[in-house]
């Protein structure tokens, strides 16, 4: 099954001003509602490296379910375990400023308790036959220990994506069952309580350490926005990924593509450095674009190992 993607379907509907952003005020611009939600931006992320992930996931019984479905399957995604419910999916709307940056936001959740009754029927198959698993991690803490069950009993690495930290450090117990956890500077702040938003790259990867050493969570990258990101282990190992410089149109979805392109590289035989490098390619592309997903690239761009040497 590739990469099994587990999470919610969003839709996107984001406000660009075509002059300059009066907060409070009227502003004149354009309105684009396009398909969203972390692990569904990390699906099609995959998919565009050509590499048919699994998405398990729900949607409703509107027209735009239709229009999600229609596209995952275009871009070769595996919806077989996609259901529609009631309040199955989810709406993020957004204001941008001028320089691209969200101003203001409100977000609707989905009901995701369906994607815990698939893998009550499913689990064995989706996880038996996955290369690995990437969760949302403030998902339902009932439906990720029923995955993190599975993954431990088919010996399969456990990707961590956050969407909301506030949830997530309840799940500090599945945190240190997960190969790899992703996050930005804010976010790891909230994680090991403490203030992260002066730090350069080279002390906070000293810190990112010893974190990890205490808390016992055996991998983590920390994304720094311009200042690029920084990785480290269980073991003491820890490094500093540079960013990419682009033009910046549109942050969205940019931290969701660096995520997958760091899942597919410790997926696919690369190591923590090297997956950051894949992941800060991809997050790149997207942010110069006013797209949530990175464009299309082939896997022997990154120099995937695809056929036997599987990072299990």
């Amino acid at each position: 099954m590739g990469i099994v993607v587990v999470g919610a379907v969003f839709v996107d509907i984001k406000g660009y001003p075509d002059t300059k952003f009066i907060p409070g005020g009227r502003n004149v611009g354009r309105v684009l509602q396009v398909h969203g939600g972390v692990c569904r931006n990390v699906a099609e992320d995959i998919a565009n490296i050509e590499l048919k992930p699994t998405f398990v996931s729900v949607v409703d019984h509107t027209g735009i379910s239709d229009d999600v479905l229609s596209k995952l399957k275009r871009h070769k995604i595996d919806t077989t375990y996609v259901r529609r419910t009631e309040n199955g999916l989810g709406t993020w709307l957004a204001v941008f400023d001028n320089g691209g940056d969200v101003v203001a936001s409100v977000s609707k959740r989905p009901n995701l308790s369906e994607i815990g009754r698939i893998f009550e029927e499913h689990g064995d198959e989706i996880v038996r036959d996955a290369d690995s698993i990437v969760v949302e991690i403030d998902m339902e803490a009932s439906i990720l220990k029923t995955i993190f069950q599975l993954a431990e009993k088919y010996q399969k690495k456990v990707y961590a994506i956050v969407s909301n930290m506030s949830i997530a450090v309840e799940r500090r117990d599945l945190l240190k069952k997960t190969d790899c956890v992703v996050c930005n500077l804010e976010e790891s702040g909230i994680l090991f309580s403490e203030d992260y938003s002066e730090k350069m790259p080279e002390e906070m990867a000293e810190i990112l350490t010893r974190k990890l050493l205490l808390s016992q969570i055996p991998k983590m990258i920390v994304t720094m926005g311009e200042r690029g990101a920084v990785w480290a282990d269980g073991a003491g190992n820890h490094g500093i990924c540079p960013p990419q410089k682009v033009t910046v149109v549109d942050t969205t979805g940019c931290g969701d593509a660096f995520f997958a392109g760091v899942a597919v590289g410790l997926t696919y035989g690369k190591d923590l450095a090297e997956s950051c490098t894949i992941g800060t390619r991809l997050a790149s592309s997207v942010i110069a674009t006013k797209e949530n997903v990175c464009p299309r690239f082939l896997p022997e761009e990154f120099s995937l190992a695809l056929d036997g040497g599987l990072s299990r």
